[in-house]
């Protein structure tokens, strides 16, 4: 199972980590994802959800 949030598809980004002196180095970003238990469909699993999601699935409740 891979690390993608089940509502939105947010996963891993990419970026550049930048030091003082301006160098420049690859750097991987990870979603911030919690396994929760969501209902898809009329059927209850766990799955892995970004923040991003549960906040705005709570305020909509």
């Amino acid at each position: 199972m891979s690390k993608v949030c089940a509502i939105c598809g947010k996963a891993k980004m990419s970026g550049n980590k930048v030091s003082h002196s301006e160098r420049k180095t690859p750097k991987t970003y990870n979603a911030n994802l919690h396994k929760v238990t969501v209902e898809i469909n009329g059927k209850e699993s766990k799955q892995y959800v970004c923040t991003r999601c549960m906040r705005t699935a709570n305020k909509n409740d």
